[in-house]
């Protein structure tokens, strides 16, 4: 058996994994019952590469063409591995000697200053506008939705992920909400709408900015919905409520206190903030070399403990702790059935490698939220405790009338 054939032995027991080399050598991989993938190498270094750096390797060896899917997707073949490898049923992780020391060592080299911060925003949310409508909804979301219902249609889902998100902040009619990486807006937007507050939006992406100015320019709100060009740890200010959806991601495990700190500098005494994430189940990974080389350089999936640490320093109270299990695996499909769907116009738009890339991220997320380690944290924040009433009914009550809204 050859040197990969070897190392996917290892990791397949379920299903069959089916090789074809470059020289047209087959070999079969895994007991055959349950999915079946066939891959063909295009040329004889692929195996090598990916011998030696699977996680990086496998990816760009797809994007490049040099491995081709001959029967099945590369959803089929992500979720063929990662569903021999299920986050519920690995062993427990034994932290090695010196590991408190190399992930400090990590975590210094991974800061994102102001500038750095802008730069790693620029590189994904700076693309061509046409890209993301051709597989986000018409608010461009681009965030994990809320499914209360797995067979429910994207554009729904999304609605009721704002409804969700908006109904945990406690809105009042005089507030002024601060949205940290607040999008092409459609966060802001929605909020002024169902509670008529005023809303500031804040991003490093001078894309998303003009989207944003002109969408409220459009619906004639500008007054009152208002973005942003800055950086949270610049602004000044005080805020009676603060949401930040999807971007902690990007803040870097080494500004977690940083964050946090400034957050609550930011927010009044009777403040609520609603903090929604990518997080992980578990201790904290590096970050998966692939999404931090081609997708999101700089990024960071905290854990729920990281989040804790960090936010106890602060002295924001974690008043309501929500993990969305499979919600963004279900948004996540939507996305890669869309993106798909318009091959030929995003191939136009950029080249079969940036599809091939597009499509590998994706997959790879949807994986990662059935079988992997991920999931979404929607962590509700207070600088005093009596600020938001002592029982959750006020969220599902409110919940339901922005619904009706929307």
């Amino acid at each position: 058996m050859s040197l990969i054939g070897k190392l996917a032995g290892g990791l397949i027991h379920k299903g069959r994994l089916n090789l074809v080399m470059a020289d047209g050598e087959r070999e079969a991989i895994g007991p055959g019952d349950g999915s079946e993938v066939t891959v063909r190498f295009a040329d004889k270094k692929v195996p090598i590469d990916i011998a030696r750096n699977p996680r990086l390797a496998m990816g760009e060896a797809f994007m490049d063409g040099r491995v081709e899917i001959v029967d099945g997707s590369i959803l089929d073949l992500l979720q063929l591995l990662q569903k021999n490898n299920r986050w519920e049923e690995g062993g427990l992780a034994r932290a090695g000697i010196g590991r408190e020391f190399w992930n400090g060592v990590k975590r210094f080299a991974r800061r994102n200053a102001p500038d750095k911060s802008k730069k790693n925003v620029a590189h994904h949310y700076d693309l061509s506008d046409e890209l993301y409508d051709l597989f986000l909804d018409p608010q461009r979301q681009y965030s994990c939705a809320y499914f209360s219902d797995p067979g429910m249609g994207l554009e729904e889902a999304q609605l009721d992920k704002l409804a969700h998100i908006a109904a945990k902040l406690h809105l009042r009619e005089t507030d002024h909400v601060l949205d940290i990486g607040c999008g092409w807006g459609g966060m802001a937007r929605y909020l002024h709408k169902v509670a008529g507050c005023k809303v500031t939006g804040i991003t490093l992406s001078e894309e998303q900015l003009k989207y944003a100015r002109a969408k409220a320019e459009e619906l004639g709100i500008s007054d009152a919905v208002d973005y942003q060009l800055v950086d949270y740890r610049l602004l000044e200010g005080q805020f009676d409520r603060i949401v930040s959806v999807g971007m902690f991601e990007h803040v870097g495990e080494a500004h977690y206190d940083e964050f946090y700190r400034a957050c609550r500098r930011l927010m009044k005494d009777d403040g609520v903030m609603l903090l929604h994430t990518i997080g992980r189940f578990a201790e904290a990974a590096a970050p998966d070399p692939f999404t931090d080389k081609y997708i999101f350089p700089g990024y960071h999936i905290p854990s729920l403990s990281q989040m804790c640490e960090a936010s106890e320093k602060a002295r924001l109270i974690p008043s309501d702790v929500e993990c969305l299990r499979l919600h963004y695996a279900y948004t996540l499909r939507h996305w890669l059935e869309r993106v798909e769907k318009e091959k030929d116009a995003i191939v136009a738009l950029y080249d079969e490698r940036f599809y091939r890339m597009w499509t590998y991220y994706l997959a790879g997320g949807v994986v990662m939220f059935e079988d992997g380690g991920c999931c979404n944290y929607q962590v509700q924040y207070l600088k005093d405790r009596r600020a938001v009433p002592i029982t959750r009914d006020y969220m599902l009550e409110t919940e339901a009338r922005y619904r009706a809204i929307s």
